[in-house]
């Protein structure tokens, strides 16, 4: 068991993917879900994203809808979360 004051990346994470998934969490809000991929650029383009974040977005598939930024990471093969609770 981890000790719940001292900072810890959950398993299936590293503190990298962690910091690209909260860049696109940031550039994409909460009021875009569901969307395809155009929909995802679009809306980070509106937020002035950084490059990194408007470039992997454009990596997305083209052909599907995501409903959370989970959904995204995971198809950006960043780490992500097993267990939250």
């Amino acid at each position: 068991m981890t000790d719940p004051h001292q900072p810890a990346t959950a398993p299936g994470t590293d503190p990298a993917d962690v910091e690209r998934r909260s860049a696109i969490a940031e550039a994409l809000g909460k009021e875009v879900w569901p969307a395809d991929r155009d929909a995802l650029v679009g809306k980070a383009q509106e937020s002035n994203a950084p490059d990194g974040v408007l470039s992997a977005l454009q990596r997305l598939p083209a052909d599907r809808r995501f409903t959370n930024v989970q959904e995204v990471a995971e198809a950006l093969g960043l780490g992500t979360e097993q267990q939250r609770f």
